[in-house]
C-alpha cells in the first residue's frame, strides 16, 4: 500500500466525517463510527448496527448489533483522532479500549436501570441481555482512523461464551474500501520526445509506429508499474530459468551495445498517443501515450528490469526497438490476440494462453486482485486471492518483493493455496453450473468450452461475480479434500468435480456463496453433505469395466449420477437461500430500484415513521435509526444507496404492516 495513497485516503475521511457531523448535528466519533459500520454492512461483515454511547468509569461503547439469525452479539468502540496519522494506535491504547468495551457485557444490567425508556443506551441493554442467553459468539470491534501497530487481541471468553476482537483501523479501512476498485490505464510522458516512424494505414481503428527505446527507460516503466504493464500480455516473465532469459541478461551483462541486434524487441498497443509532427502533418516523436500494454516482449522488459536493479547495470548504450500499435479501445479483444500470436514465436502457447488477454480474463484479474478476502480464525489478517492470468505471474510477483522477509510477508498475505488459473476457474464455474463431463475431457476442451460460454453469456464481471467465482473454488477445495479422504486416488479430481455438480443440482444452485466467500470457508453442513455424498459418486463412475476416465468425459456419465437417489441433509436445507445463484446476479437492478423507491418518499414522511416507531417502541432501535438517517440525507439533499435503499425499504414495509400510515405530506407528494 503506497504511504501516499494511506496519507490521502486519511485526509479525506477526516473532512467526510467532520462534513457529516456539521450536517447531522452529531459529534463527530459518533458519525465516524456510523459511517464505519455501514460500509461492514454494505460488505456484509456486520448487520443490524444501532448506535448507542455510553461511557462511565472503566467502560465506553459507541453500538451493539444482534443479527436476526442470533449468529453473534457485536458490541463497537471507536478511536477517532483529527490528525490520524501524526500518530500510531499503539498495543497498549489498542488493549485499553478493547478492555472498556468488554467492561460493558459485565455491567449492562447495572447500566440499564440508570436509562429512560425509549433511549438508545436502554434499548442496548435490554438487546445484549436477550442476546447473551442465546448467541453462540461475542464479537468486540474497535474503529480507528489511525494506524495500529499491532493485531486485535486474542480470543477469549465471557460466561463460557467464547469472544473474538475485530480491529478495523485506518489500513484495513483503505484496503477494503479499495477492494474491488479498477486500476487506471497507464500514462506515460517522455521529457525528451521519443522519436519515431509512422506506417502508412488506411485502417480506421489502428495505426502503427516503430521507435527505439532506451533500455533503462523501459526498466523503469516496469520498475513504476510492474504487471500492470503486461495485463494484455500472453504469458508473464517467468524469470531467468528458461533459456531465452538467460540470453538476455546474459547479452545485457556482456555485450550491452549489440543488444539492439540481437533482440526481437517488444511489441506494444496504446489507446492513445500524442505525437510531435513535422509541416506535413506526420508523427516524427512520441510525447506521451495513454493505455501502454506489452503484449509480446514481457521477458524483454522483466530483465531489463532485473539486470538494472539485481545487477546493478545502468544499460547505458543500450536501447530496444519497439511496434507501437495505437488501438481503438472498442478493437482491443479482437486484435491483441492476434498481435501476440504472430509475435510470439518463442515455447509452445496453448488456446488457454491466448486468451489471457481477453477482455473476460483481464477484468477478473483487476477485480479479483484488488479484492480483500475477509479475515478467519478471529485474526484480522485479511488475504488475497491472485488470479493467474498468465503463466508465472505469480512467481513473477513474489520476485517483486527482494527480502525474504518482503516475500514472506508476500506469501502471508497471498498464500499459494489462494492462487488459481484460467483453467481452474473453468474447472470451479463448470462445476458449479452442473457440466462435470466437460471438466472431466482435460483443461484444454474444458476452457474451451468454458470461453464459450463466456461470448455467449458476456457476464457482468464485477465485485460480486468475482467473489461467488472464488467461492466456488473454496467449495470445489472442500470436495476436493474430502475426495482425497475417501481414497478416490488418481480419479479425484473426476470424482471431486461430480460431486460439486450433483450437490448444486440437489441444492438446485441455493448453496449460499455468499457466506462461503464471508467466512472463507463451507459449513459443517455442508461438508458432512459432501461427505455423504462422495462414496455414492464413486459408485457411479468408478464401477464395472468401463474405462473410469472416458467414461467420465459422456454426457451418459452426468446423467447416470444426476439420477443417484441423494437428498440434501435437513441441515444442510435449513442454509439455503431463496433464491439459486447463477454467481452473476441483478443485485445492482435491485439496488437502483430500491434507491429510486426511497427517493420516492419524502424526508417528512421517513421521519414521521421515525418518531412513530420510537414512540410505540413497534420497531427495532436499529430500524429507527435507519429511518432517521434516511430522512437526514434526503432533507441534505444527499442519495441512500446500495444495501442501505434496500434495508430502508424493507423498514417502511414492516412499518406498514405494524400500522403505520403515510403522512399527508407523503399523498401530497405522490399526488404532485
Amino acid at each position: 500500500m503506497a504511504e501516499h495513497d494511506l496519507h490521502e485516503y486519511s485526509r479525506a475521511l477526516v473532512t467526510d466525517i467532520q462534513a457529516l457531523a456539521d450536517a447531522e448535528g452529531g459529534s463527530i466519533p459518533n458519525t465516524f463510527t456510523q459511517h464505519v459500520l455501514e460500509i461492514l454492512e454494505e460488505a456484509g461483515v456486520v448487520t443490524d448496527a444501532a448506535l448507542a454511547y455510553h461511557s462511565s468509569r472503566g467502560l465506553e461503547i459507541y453500538g451493539y448489533g444482534v443479527p436476526e439469525d442470533g449468529s453473534s452479539l457485536d458490541l463497537y468502540t471507536t478511536d477517532f483522532n483529527l490528525t490520524a496519522m501524526s500518530s500510531k494506535l499503539t498495543k497498549a491504547e489498542s488493549d485499553r479500549l478493547s478492555r472498556r468495551l468488554f467492561a460493558f457485557l459485565g455491567k449492562h444490567a447495572a447500566i440499564r436501570p440508570n436509562q429512560e425508556d425509549n433511549t438508545d443506551v436502554h434499548d442496548m441493554c435490554v438487546g445484549v441481555e436477550k442476546a447473551l442467553s442465546n448467541v453462540p459468539k461475542i464479537r468486540l470491534f474497535l474503529l480507528s482512523n489511525r494506524v495500529s501497530t499491532t493485531s486485535a487481541p486474542g480470543p477469549g471468553e465471557f460466561e463460557g461464551i467464547p469472544v473474538t476482537h475485530e480491529l478495523w483501523d485506518l489500513a484495513r479501512l483503505h484496503r477494503h474500501e479499495t477492494s474491488g476498485s479498477i486500476g487506471e490505464p497507464i500514462k506515460v510522458t517522455f521529457e525528451r520526445p521519443l522519436p519515431c516512424l509512422a506506417a502508412h494505414s488506411d485502417e480506421p481503428n489502428y495505426s502503427v509506429v516503430l521507435a527505439v527505446v532506451p533500455g533503462r527507460q523501459l526498466a523503469e516503466l516496469y520498475k513504476e508499474h510492474r504487471t500492470r504493464l503486461l495485463e494484455l500480455n500472453v504469458r508473464s516473465f517467468l524469470q531467468t530459468r528458461g533459456g531465452v532469459n538467460k540470453g538476455i541478461r546474459e547479452t545485457l551483462l556482456k555485450d550491452p551495445s549489440r543488444f539492439l541486434a540481437y533482440n526481437n524487441g517488444v511489441t506494444a498497443t496504446a489507446s492513445d498517443v500524442d505525437f510531435e509532427t513535422d509541416e506535413h502533418g506526420s508523427p516524427v516523436a512520441i510525447r506521451s501515450m495513454t493505455g501502454l500494454q506489452i503484449v509480446n516482449g514481457g521477458q524483454t522488459t522483466a530483465s531489463l528490469h532485473h539486470v538494472l536493479t539485481h545487477d546493478k547495470r545502468d544499460l547505458d548504450g543500450v536501447h530496444v526497438q519497439m511496434k507501437l500499435t495505437i488501438v481503438d479501445p472498442a478493437y482491443l479483444s479482437e486484435i491483441v490476440p492476434r498481435i501476440s500470436q504472430y509475435s510470439n514465436t518463442q515455447n509452445k502457447v496453448t488456446l488457454v494462453d491466448f486468451s489471457s488477454n481477453h477482455e473476460f480474463h483481464v477484468a477478473f484479474e483487476r477485480v479479483s486482485r484488488s479484492l480483500w478476502a475477509p479475515a478467519i480464525d478471529g485474526s484480522s489478517q485479511e488475504t488475497r486471492w491472485f488470479y493467474e492470468r498468465a503463466r508465472g505471474q505469480y512467481t513473477d510477483k513474489s520476485a517483486e518483493h527482494e527480502t525474504r522477509a518482503a516475500q514472506r510477508k508476500f506469501k502471508l498475505i497471498t498464500p499459494s493455496r489462494q492462487r488459481f488459473s484460467k483453467s481452474d476457474l473453468a474447472t470451479f464455474v463448470h462445476s458449479w453450473e452442473q457440466l462435470p463431463y466437460w471438466v472431466s475431457r482435460g483443461a484444454q476442451k474444458n476452457f474451451a468450452h468454458f470461453m464459450e460460454r463466456i461470448e455467449k453469456s458476456d457476464p457482468v464481471v464485477d465485485v460480486q461475480y468475482c467473489k461467488r467465482a472464488i467461492a466456488t473454488a473454496i467449495l470445489f477445495q472442500a470436495a476436493d479434500r474430502i475426495a482425497r479422504a475417501h481414497s478416490a486416488g488418481s480419479h479425484k479430481r473426476l470424482i471431486t468435480t461430480y460431486t460439486v455438480a450433483r450437490l448444486s443440482l440437489a441444492a438446485e444452485k441455493r448453496i449460499d456463496l455468499d457466506r462461503i466467500w464471508n467466512e472463507q470457508g463451507t459449513t459443517d453442513a455442508l461438508e458432512d453433505a459432501l461427505d455423504e455424498l462422495c462414496p455414492l459418486i464413486m459408485e457411479t463412475v468408478i464401477s464395472g469395466d468401463r474405462h473410469v476416465s472416458e467414461w467420465a468425459k459422456k454426457p451418459d456419465c452426468w446423467d447416470e449420477v444426476s439420477r443417484i437417489p441423494w437428498t440434501l441433509p435437513d441441515a444442510l436445507t435449513a442454509e439455503l437461500t431463496a433464491e439459486p445463484f447463477e454467481i452473476a446476479s441483478p443485485e445492482s437492478t435491485e439496488s437502483d430500484e430500491a434507491e429510486a423507491a426511497v427517493e420516492d418518499i419524502p424526508s417528512e414522511e421517513w421521519q414521521a415513521l421515525a418518531d412513530w416507531a420510537r414512540e410505540g417502541r413497534l420497531l427495532r432501535a436499529v430500524d429507527r435509526q435507519l429511518a432517521d438517517r434516511v430522512a437526514q440525507r434526503l432533507c441534505q439533499g444527499r442519495r441512500v444507496t446500495g444495501a442501505q435503499a434496500r434495508q430502508a425499504m424493507e423498514v417502511y414495509e414492516e412499518a406498514l404492516r405494524h400500522g403505520f400510515h403515510p403522512s399527508p405530506v407523503g399523498l401530497d407528494h405522490e399526488t404532485a
